[in-house]
This record gives structure tokens, sequence and C-alpha cells, in this order.
């Protein structure tokens, strides 16, 4: 039985990543990007889909890169459609990649929120896994110096702890997260909602932190486990102090005004 592990950390390895070229220029890069996407998923979730046109001294037409979370499903992938015409007369040719990746681009990073949350109702269905609130409240300012209420300026700062568990494994972990923001005085109303994207942005960054420790292990036939990283190098790459500072915010996304499930208690952030 083949085992393989899945993690929620952005694919740069080339056994995750397929070439597909020889697509003939008379389709749409949107057409061929669409079809790539249908095809390909078939095998597993995707990362990324990406079509372009070939190089201006090569033959007319397109070629795509496909990045896999798994490189036993990108394998599969490659071994079943190379050499097939999918979408229109021309046999395609699938490749896995060979191409070193510069120094730059070889350290993964965590998935983004939207990416972790696909991935795990791809993997463990909607029901598999919660992610719950411990703590979320607002943090004093580092300088008190820098607020400047009387001209409309004002420094928030949020920190978050969530728990994000997986009932049916009996596992859970908790991710920790800090964002800020200046709020310039832009009426109640807009204060309000970059408020509340805020505290948005804060949730998603923790819960981001909580799926980067989780590994996902496929056993095949649909059967999946769930597992931690246990290095605390991981969870930690500097030594912590407190919470685990995640961004400054300068701009936010708008959110409804009447999301308000914020009121809680004032909890200790502190991670252990």
């Amino acid at each position: 039985m083949e085992v393989e592990l899945l993690d929620f950390w952005v694919p740069v390895e080339n056994n995750k990543t397929l070439f597909v070229w020889n697509i003939t220029p008379d389709l749409t890069e949107s057409y061929i990007q669409e079809r790539l996407h249908a095809v390909f998923s078939s095998f597993g979730p995707l990362y990324l889909v990406n079509v372009r046109p070939n190089a201006a001294l090569s033959t007319p037409g397109f070629n795509g890169i496909i990045k896999f979370y798994s490189a036993a499903q990108a394998r599969k992938a490659q071994q079943n459609m190379d050499r097939r015409a999918l979408f229109h007369n021309t046999p395609l040719k699938v490749r896995l990649s060979s191409q070193k990746t510069p120094h730059f681009q070889s350290g993964s990073r965590p998935l983004s929120h939207a990416r972790c949350v696909e991935l795990a109702n791809h993997c463990l269905g909607f029901n598999g896994w919660t992610c719950d609130i411990v703590t979320l409240k607002e943090l004093p300012p580092e300088d008190e110096e820098e607020e400047d209420k009387a001209g409309g300026r004002v420094r928030v700062k949020l920190g978050c702890v969530v728990q994000i568990s997986f009932p049916r494994h009996g596992v859970s972990t908790r991710g920790a997260a800090v964002v800020e923001d200046i709020l310039s005085n832009a009426g109640p109303e807009m204060i309000l909602r970059k408020r509340s994207s805020l505290y948005k942005l804060v949730r998603d960054k923790a819960a981001v932190q909580a799926f980067s420790t989780v590994v996902l292990v496929l056993l095949g036939e649909g059967k999946v486990m769930v597992e931690l990283r246990r290095s605390v190098e991981h969870l930690f790459p500097e030594e912590p102090q407190g919470l685990i500072p995640v961004c400054n915010r300068d701009e936010v996304e708008n959110l409804p005004e009447d999301e308000d499930p914020w009121d809680l208690e004032d909890l200790d952030l502190t991670v252990w």
C-alpha cells in the first residue's frame, strides 16, 4: 500500500509539478485553463493551473504548468495523460518537472486560508474538521504615542488564538496571530467595517498557522489519517515572545456591519 503525506504548505517540489505542451494556438487561454483543470483535478486537488503562450521563437501555441499537492497523484496524472488528445486533435505532452527551483523560491510557505479550507474539505469532508476561537481580543499598542485620536488616527492591534480539531481522529492543534492597522477618521461606519475585517483577518491568520502544523496521511481508497508536526522549530522559527506576529495590514476588506461575534472576555493570549 502506497502512503502519501500531504501538508498545508505551498508545493514547490518538482515531483508535484507537471509541464503540459503541444497545445494548439486555435484555442483561448481561458478555455485551455478550464479544460486542463477539469482533466487533471480528477486525479487529486490542484494548487495551480497556469497557461501561457509559447515563447516568441517557438512554435505558436500554449503550454501549461500544473501543481499538485500530492507527488503520487501528479505521477499518476502524468502516466495517464501523456500523449493523449484531451480537448483537441493533437496529443498533449505531459512531463514531470525537471527544472531546478531557484534558491529564492526553494523554501515553501503556508497555504493561504482559502487554500487550507479547500484542501481540508477535499480530503476530510465539510464535517471532518472544525475551527474554534479560543481567544480574540484587542491588544494595547506598543507605543501609546503613535495614537492620534485627536487627529482621527487610531492604531488597532488584535490578537487571536484558534483551535482546529479533527473529531474523527482525536487530533487538535492551535495557532496564534497578531495583526495591526492604523484607522483614519473616515466616519464611524467605515471604522466599524475596517475593524470587523481586521477581526476576520487575524482569525484567518491564526487558522493558517494552526493548519501549517497538520499532516494528512493518505492511505488509499479514500482513507485519511491526521498527524501533527512535532518540531518546535517548525512552529516557532524564531524565539516567540507571547503571540506570534504575522503582519501589518494597511488595507483590509469590508465585512457586513452586523457581524459582531467578537464580544469576548479578556483572556490571556500567551501561547506555550
